[in-house]
């Protein structure tokens, strides 16, 4: 077990740390506004007039990307859902609507390059020096399992992560159980765990699966979007490992 310090808060005997991936250890902005973006114009290309409704869902405003925005933070069925509920405020029917949603997502996403977005600066090192002080290192991520492991894979994360775990069928984000799940894949108890996110939904998870605690990190200052977290910090060396 370790000692965790974050500014001026300490976690006790922690045996784990699951972390959030887009904005959290991959800097995604990019790649999630460029997803938003294509298939809002291939909706709008179809149903004329969603376009900027569907924008202002997905937490786009002209060039920026809002970090607590539905293409942020949401897993993908729930973007297709709520893609398809502007859809069917048209006329449409529901399940041609969540056609129509599904098949722009899955298009916009051939369409944009598929490599897997960068690193935040000083991920990686966190994560060799976390796992070297022996702690136990998962992903808990909105977007689908597979993009956990391509994410995973392309950045030779293996020998670091432990659990790789996205929401594919069933509940996602705040919903304690996500956090439960992987804290039971680990091996560990949540009492024994911290999170760390970029999301209220994250934190409210940790909290209600009675974590250890949660570390809201905002790489843009905006500490409203980790509503709830134990201690808010601005990079990722900012958690640290106290020596006995």
């Amino acid at each position: 077990m370790a000692t965790i310090k974050c500014r001026k808060i300490t976690f006790n005997n922690i045996q784990a740390i699951l972390f959030d991936k887009n904005g959290t250890l991959e800097d995604s902005e990019t790649y999630l506004r460029s997803l938003a973006q294509k298939a809002t114009r291939l909706i709008d290309a179809q149903i004329p007039g969603t376009g900027e409704p569907l924008l202002m869902a997905f937490g786009i405003n002209g060039n920026l990307l809002d970090p607590a925005g539905l293409i942020s933070v949401a897993s993908r069925r729930e973007t297709e859902v709520a893609a398809a509920a502007y859809i069917a405020e048209t006329g449409k029917g529901w399940f041609e609507s969540l056609k129509i949603a599904r098949q722009a997502l899955d298009e916009a996403e051939k369409y944009i390059e598929q490599t897997p977005s960068p690193l935040f600066v000083g991920s990686l090192d966190l994560l060799k020096y976390l796992r070297k002080g022996g702690l136990k290192l998962g992903i808990l991520s909105a977007a689908t399992t597979d993009e956990v492991n391509k994410f995973v894979a392309h950045h030779q994360l293996s020998d670091y992560i432990q659990l790789k775990m996205g929401v594919d069928e069933g509940p996602s984000k705040p919903d304690p159980v996500l956090f439960l799940q992987a804290c039971e894949a680990l091996g560990v108890e949540p009492g024994a765990t911290l999170m760390v996110g970029d999301a209220v939904g994250d934190m409210q998870m940790a909290r209600d699966a009675k974590a250890a605690g949660c570390i809201g990190i905002t790489w843009i200052g905006k500490s409203d979007n980790v509503r709830g977290a134990d201690v808010v910090i601005n990079q990722l060396d900012e958690i640290q490992i106290l020596e006995d």
